[in-house]
């Protein structure tokens, strides 16, 4: 319990309710976990259920993979709270699957899908270049200060506004029914526009009530709002829990194991830049946890948390779904309810396996029409987009900077709307450069190496 007695916090500090090591009753803890749950829960399916819906992955295979991202997720966020020995930040931290990913794994799975791969060998080679990428980022927590000096917030900040402005394409096409709604004709018609905006709305909507918890869970209230129009409108599609088993048997490499070079080049630098994020994301916890900011105790944090990153991606290709990240939601959720206890990121763990092993859970996620999932993909993707503007709002825009994003926003977002640019290069340099993020990400890097800084 905190010491309600103890000396007023500096005021650099937040009046917390639960600091780190105190331990809340159960029932505090679960209703704190709660919250979480629900800032958190759609997050983390959405990623898997996009990816799923453009490759055309049955609904089985589909059933199963929603149900390892809560399971994954629920396994990173306890060693983050927990600290396994060098595994975990030790910091009330929510882990769950990586938006940052979606484009690259979308844009090439479809292109082999089209060029007559079937989904299966297509997804073993995703979950190929998950494993073997998720060890650049557990390499990466090893050398933490070297890689800050390299990949300034400055390219950061361009990489992650290109994923989100590479993601509102699929966004669109969400919010129109998705591509299979494109092959039946049925894209953008009255209903889907009418399921999508009516998500939108009332995610604006709900974001502007003064009531903590309904702002911290306005896209899953949203969501439900949008499940029960779709019921009413006859589009709510059950037949993924026809099959499934009553609980969900974690299965190594379901799929087999592959790998694509194409996939794994974008993947790889996405890998660096969520490393970097996570950073960021560690720092805002240890400081709104009342911990430090700087020195070897937070780097001691920042290692472990990044470590986690990597493993759990890994983990996460082994069981047949996507790479993780640590969430910034559960942020502003501790902001709000001054309860930063770690204790409580126990509780998440346990709540999100146990969802995990439920099939009937994912399937119930999954019967939701793809233009219902579409307004709230939109909001998501544009916090992405928001995101990287954030990141470079604290960089000093010279004119050296300017320039620099110019040329990496200009060829990322070129490459990702005119494809065709790249027909008549060596493969080799068409898998590089196949993802707008890459190529962008790239050029960013490059220039931020080779134009030399102005003196201040």
């Amino acid at each position: 319990m905190s010491d309600f007695n103890q000396s007023p916090p500096s005021k650099d500090q937040l009046d917390l309710v639960y600091g780190l090591e105190d331990r809340p009753k159960p029932l505090i803890a679960f209703l704190a976990a709660f919250q979480h749950l629900l800032a958190i829960i759609v997050p983390i399916v959405t990623p898997g259920l996009l990816i799923c819906l453009a490759l055309g992955v049955s609904k089985e295979d589909t059933n199963m993979i929603l149900s390892m991202s809560l399971v994954i997720s629920g396994i990173a966020t306890f060693l983050q709270s927990k600290k396994v020995g060098p595994f975990g930040a030790g910091l009330l931290i929510v882990q769950g699957t990586s938006f940052n990913f979606i484009g690259p794994i979308i844009g090439i799975g479809s292109a082999m899908v089209a060029a007559g791969t079937p989904v299966e060998a297509v997804m073993a080679s995703i979950f190929g270049v998950v494993i073997v990428g998720a060890f650049i980022e557990m390499g990466v927590s090893q050398i933490l200060p070297w890689i800050k000096k390299l990949i300034t917030p400055l390219v950061t900040g361009i990489v992650v506004l290109l994923i989100g402005l590479t993601l509102i394409k699929e966004g669109l096409i969400s919010m129109g029914g998705g591509y299979q709604a494109m092959s039946d004709k049925t894209f953008a018609n009255a209903d889907n526009l009418i399921m999508s905006c009516t998500v939108l709305a009332l995610i604006i909507i709900l974001n502007r009530i003064r009531i903590t918890w309904v702002k911290s869970s306005a896209i899953l209230i949203a969501l439900i709002c949008g499940y029960v129009l779709a019921g009413f409108m006859g589009h709510l599609d059950f037949s993924g829990l026809k099959d499934a088993p009553l609980v969900q048997i974690p299965t190594p490499m379901h799929f087999g194991l592959s790998f694509s070079w194409s996939l794994f080049i974008p993947m790889a630098f996405i890998y660096l830049v969520t490393s970097l994020e996570a950073i960021g994301d560690i720092t805002a916890t240890s400081k709104l946890s009342n911990q430090p900011v700087d020195g070897p105790k937070w780097m001691q944090r920042i290692k472990g948390g990044v470590l986690v990153n990597g493993a759990n991606s890994f983990l996460a290709g082994i069981f047949n779904t996507f790479p993780s990240s640590v969430f910034a939601q559960n942020n502003g959720v501790i902001q709000l309810t001054g309860v930063a206890s770690r204790y409580v990121g126990i509780w998440i763990a346990a709540l999100l396996v146990i969802l995990g092993l439920l099939p009937a859970v994912a399937g119930i996620i999954q019967a939701v029409p793809q233009a219902v999932l579409g307004g709230a993909v939109m909001v998501m993707f544009g916090a992405v987009a928001a995101s990287g503007i954030n990141i470079l709002s604290g960089v000093h825009l010279d004119r050296r900077a300017l320039l620099i994003i110019a040329i990496s926003l200009a060829l990322g977002l070129g490459v990702a709307q005119v494809p065709q640019i790249l027909e008549h290069l060596p493969e080799l340099f068409r898998n590089i450069f196949s993802s707008g993020v890459a190529t962008g990400g790239i050029a960013a890097l490059i220039l931020n190496v080779v134009l030399p800084e102005t003196k201040k």
